[in-house]
């Protein structure tokens, strides 16, 4: 990370990160995220830049009561390798904790990655109606391949 730089995403940052999330999404590896998904959720985003440019992204998103998703974790494929997933991901659960999150899920094509932070498997019923408000809009709604995984904070 010697030349990126961690920060909250901004709204200039829209389009570089929709294109990073909908080129992983073109090839099956996660969802797609539309741009009034993205402009309406700004402020659950974290970024890493470098060189001005946008080469990783994670949500942080509340769902409900001390529930709270990690989610769209992206980093660009030629900067992979190199701990910045992990620093996005560690960035979100320390977020967690100080909004006073007891408990955070992942749903994930990658369960072996999320692992490795403490994440369980569980099934996608012990996780509350209200998260698959946004699935009805997903396009493999209802053959849902993801995996779902649970940590307490």
């Amino acid at each position: 990370m010697e030349n990126s730089k961690i920060r909250k995403a901004e709204i200039k940052d829209i389009s570089q990160i929709q294109a990073l999330i909908n080129g992983f999404a073109k090839q099956d590896l996660m969802l797609p995220r539309s741009l009034n998904e993205l402009y309406e959720n700004i402020r659950d985003f974290w970024a890493i830049e470098e060189s001005r440019k946008v080469i990783g992204c994670c949500a942080l998103h509340i769902s409900w009561g001390d529930l709270v998703e990690i989610k769209s974790l992206a980093v660009r494929r030629d900067k992979q390798k190199k701990g910045l997933g992990a620093v996005l991901v560690a960035t979100c659960l320390e977020e967690a904790g100080k909004i006073g999150a007891k408990k955070i899920f992942v749903l994930t094509y990658k369960p072996d990655y999320f692992k490795k932070f403490g994440f369980k498997k569980i099934k996608n019923s012990q996780l509350p109606h209200k998260i698959w408000a946004e699935c009805i809009n997903c396009p493999k709604f209802p053959n849902c391949q993801e995996i779902a995984m649970l940590r307490k904070v």
